[in-house]
């Protein structure tokens, strides 16, 4: 690929291979999305992309909605701290801000995020490209007073939202210049 974003177009040209290699990125540890939605070319534009590759993760049933959340590390977690977390999540680990935290910050962080997990079955998940620490903080701490189905819905929800900046990254839309 060259390094400006492939148009839709060149999306819609490439191989089954090629697309997943492209895409299976946008859902953490989950090429299967990409590979799902493959088959739905061609695609219009960029958000049209985006809309099929969502629309598959909303119809998972929850189990499979939970299993695509478990594929997500803990925030600021033992991956981060190892530096073996995917290149996208290490990116977005850098702009919130949670690879250069206080031990206050990390202790809390680490004390919440097990709490979630404990509720929950799956790490909690914010779009961390919408967020800083602060925020990632203030809503670990509201979400776990959120229902179960609550709570895989708003998860799922901050998912997509993160794909969408992964997927601006990789594809342009229609006319050709990357946006929002």
């Amino acid at each position: 690929m060259a390094s400006k974003p492939p148009s839709i177009d060149e999306v819609n040209d490439l191989s089954y291979e090629q697309f997943v290699s492209v895409f299976g990125s946008l859902f953490e540890q989950s090429p299967l999305i990409a590979a799902g939605v493959w088959s739905h070319r061609p695609f219009k534009s960029r958000e049209s992309l985006y809309s099929a590759l969502c629309n598959i993760v909303d119809t998972l049933p929850r189990a499979g909605k939970e299993g695509l959340l478990r594929c997500y590390p803990d925030l600021a977690g033992q991956l981060a701290h190892q530096g073996t977390l995917t290149p996208e999540s290490a990116a977005e680990h850098r702009t919130a801000g949670l690879l250069e935290l206080t031990t206050a910050e990390q202790n809390e962080l680490d004390s919440l995020n097990e709490a979630y997990k404990q509720k929950f079955g799956f790490p909690f998940v914010i779009c961390a490209r919408e967020n800083k620490v602060a925020a990632i903080i203030a809503g670990l701490k509201s979400r776990q007073n959120h229902g179960a189905e609550e709570e895989v819905t708003e998860a799922i929800g901050q998912v997509c939202r993160i794909a969408w900046y992964r997927l601006a990254n990789l594809a342009s839309d229609s006319s050709g210049a990357a946006k929002l």
